[in-house]
């Protein structure tokens, strides 16, 4: 890439960041306002399974890492009083750990492809059971509510990490969507990506190079178990409520997944362009046709993600990425460096 062409990605991107952060003050309602919390917030998620995705891990189990978060922070806050400021890294450590004693036996033993989607599939499904098992604590499949604190009296705490306000909300999403960004781009810019690149490619090889293969998927599936977590208890101090359903089951492993390919798990900004699809497409699908067709969105994700993995494998944002990049080139340019 041309100094050119840096400046103006950088300029260009400097107006994107300007325009996100003005947004609240353009007079939205809530709705709208919750909306864009909302696909900040599921973009920071599915950032943080593209960490691993985009590297051929294939996981179908960050629910369990979601459900984790949400229900830790909410829980050690209802039933111990303690604080999300503790609860969260606290939760986001647990994930951490769990992420770790899935990911040590089955690199170890070589499980990979789909046995350990499967595996990661039966992780979330009984991360999902467990939580209804228990349901004298955590509500079982009602699912809970963190204990309000807030009120029009008194519409912030700190404490309790509990706001009223929209605004407030938003500007906070914004900052932890932020950081899952450059936390992509911290791994994309590293060793540890040409390093995975090499392993995706062939084991063998890469280990004969020198690479650590287990230290390194590891580390890879640590990062990502973490970041979901800390999204999935964000989710649960924003939504004031969570259940197995949306933050734990199959359903919302496999929106991850859905969602990560459709807006292109290549590319930094893909992710949130996926949140973009499947948040707009599910409120759409729910103005549209109600309650009426139980299971109608779920239905519309699988045959899209079919298309998508067969027409458009890079998903939208990687496929205006690779047209833009034909368009531009020219003999004796560089092609543009992955993720830029």
């Amino acid at each position: 890439m041309d100094a050119s062409t840096s400046r103006n990605l950088t300029i260009l991107k400097g107006a994107g960041l300007a325009a996100i952060l003005a947004f609240p003050l353009l007079g939205f309602s809530d709705y709208v306002l919750h909306i864009a919390i909302s696909i900040l917030l599921w973009g920071f998620v599915y950032t943080g399974w593209s960490v691993m995705g985009r590297f051929g891990l294939v996981s179908l189990g960050h629910g369990a890492f979601l459900g984790i978060g949400a229900y830790g922070t909410t829980m050690l806050w209802n039933l111990a009083g303690l604080t999300p400021w503790i609860g969260i890294p606290l939760s986001v450590l647990a994930s951490a750990i769990l992420g770790l004693l899935i990911g040590l036996p089955c690199f170890r033993f070589r499980i990979t492809g789909h046995y350990f989607a499967l595996v990661t599939l039966a992780l979330t499904e009984v991360a999902r059971l467990l939580i209804v098992a228990l349901r004298d604590t955590t509500g079982g499949s009602l699912g809970v509510t963190p204990v309000g604190v807030v009120s029009p009296e008194d519409p912030v705490s700190l404490y309790a990490l509990q706001f009223a306000s929209k605004t407030v909300w938003f500007y906070i999403i914004v900052g932890v969507w932020l950081v899952g960004l450059l936390i992509w781009r911290a791994v994309d810019r590293s060793m540890m990506r040409y390093a995975m690149e090499a392993i995706s490619q062939e084991e063998d090889a890469a280990a004969s190079l020198g690479v650590h293969v287990t230290r390194t998927k590891l580390t890879v599936t640590v990062i990502s178990a973490a970041m979901t977590a800390f999204g999935g208890a964000v989710y649960g101090q924003y939504q004031q409520y969570i259940n197995p359903e949306t933050v734990s089951g199959i359903a919302i492993s496999l929106q991850i997944v859905f969602a990560v390919i459709a807006g292109g798990m290549f590319v930094q900004l893909g992710p949130t362009v996926g949140a973009v699809i499947t948040l707009l497409l599910g409120e759409g699908l729910r103005l549209g046709f109600g309650h009426e067709f139980h299971g109608l969105d779920v239905t519309v994700y699988g045959l899209m993600l079919v298309l998508f993995i067969i027409y458009m494998p890079r998903g939208v944002l990687g496929k205006a990425v690779e047209v833009m990049a034909a368009r531009g080139s020219r003999p004796g340019t560089p092609s543009p460096q992955p993720g830029e």
